[in-house]
């Protein structure tokens, strides 16, 4: 996956908005105005960060070597995944899903209709 394609992966989901809140190489993109996942766009090799249950963030981390704790994140609930090739497609999307589907979870009882 690249840039795109995980743009239009995001932004198909419900009430996804993107936007540039800090500063125009880091891409954001929210669920409800609630951050689920934030892309650098000014590295060699793309990478992003999403949420993630806290044993789910750990077991990533020991299956792939391209997830790390998450870069200037809660380290505890967030992973960056380095886009260099060695992780499947469809894990990859399981990631991006998890982090918006906490996400959705932690919202108020009202935002969250239509949306799990």
């Amino acid at each position: 996956m690249n840039i795109e394609s995980i743009r239009e992966y995001c932004l198909a989901k419900k009430e996804v908005e993107e936007g540039f809140p800090f500063g125009e190489t880091v891409l954001v993109f929210k669920v409800k105005g609630k951050l689920f996942l934030l892309a650098r766009l000014d590295t060699a090799v793309l990478e992003f960060n999403v949420k993630s249950d806290p044993e789910k963030a750990i077991e990533w981390r020991e299956q792939y070597a391209a997830v790390t704790p998450g870069y200037h994140m809660n380290k505890r609930l967030w992973n960056t995944i380095t886009m260099d090739g060695t992780m499947p497609v469809r894990v990859i999307k399981e990631m991006i899903d998890e982090s918006y589907s906490l996400v959705v979870r932690s919202l108020p009882k009202k935002d969250q209709l239509g949306l799990i």
